[in-house]
């Protein structure tokens, strides 16, 4: 048995993409930009609606974006192994997704915006200034 079989199974896939599809951060692409005003963070979730789709931030300043894309046919049915269809490629990545990113210090939380167009998540987090520590001159005795 070769090595890619005991990885990915016998089933007829690139192996790239299987590990693409098992590998939740890997399937949910996302770009992160700054602007002088804001943080952007923009994720590619082709197929999903904007309620499949969670954006939170934990107190330790970590947004996390989070969904499952359901497994559906063409008939919006939604079970792999019913016998009554033959598969003969799975490529598109199913199953929950979670992403994580550590948020900076200058990022307002409680003013971040999220909206969701064409499979395209848009999430704004609004700078604040972030004030420098002061130095104190510490006299010598």
């Amino acid at each position: 048995m070769s090595l890619i079989a005991k990885l990915f199974g016998d089933e007829p896939l690139d192996p790239f993409l299987s590990v693409i599809n098992k590998c939740p951060v890997l399937n949910t692409p996302t770009d992160w930009k700054e602007t002088p005003n804001a943080h952007v963070l923009i994720s590619d979730l082709p197929g999903l609606k904007k309620e499949e789709v969670k954006v939170e931030v934990d107190d330790g300043r970590v947004l996390q974006i989070s969904g499952e894309r359901k497994v559906e046919d063409g008939d919006g049915g939604s079970d792999k192994n019913d016998p009554e269809y033959k598969w003969h490629r799975v490529e598109r990545s199913r199953g929950k997704f979670l992403r994580r990113f550590k948020l900076p210090e200058n990022a307002k939380t409680d003013e971040i915006q999220a909206s969701m167009e064409n499979g395209v998540l848009t999430v704004t987090i609004p700078k604040q200034e972030v004030p420098k520590p002061q130095r104190k001159v510490v006299e010598i005795n």
